[in-house]
């Protein structure tokens, strides 16, 4: 039983659906965003809804693929593979966690064309 694979597949998943949800959703998917669905509505008018979308419909898919290379790896180069697939993965993810909603979505503020 390769538990490597069976890991990485399991986070993959869920995690390539959640970035096809932001790639059909589009602007829409973007009050999924943790935090951003707590900002209020005059402020959120502020943010570019559709690079929020298109930001985390392609986080998702590098996660997705970093976990598909991982389960891929596993099966044909060792079972300990997943190790540094989740190593990866968990860099990744936590160079995204903020605490603060403002630092969070600073970068997706609509650009004033004065």
């Amino acid at each position: 039983m390769n538990i490597g694979f069976y890991a990485c597949a399991v986070v993959f998943i869920p995690v390539f659906i959640c970035g096809l949800l932001f790639a059909v959703l589009k602007e829409k998917s973007a009050g999924l965003v943790s935090g951003f669905n707590t900002i209020p509505k005059e402020k959120q008018a502020e943010y570019d809804r559709k690079y929020i979308a298109r930001d985390m419909r392609n986080q998702c898919f590098i996660w997705s693929a970093i976990m598909l290379a991982g389960a891929l790896l596993c099966v044909f180069v060792s079972k300990y593979m997943a190790i540094p697939a989740f190593v990866i993965w968990l860099i990744l993810f936590l160079r995204q966690v903020h605490f603060d909603s403002d630092k969070a979505f600073q970068k997706y503020l609509k650009k004033n064309n004065n």
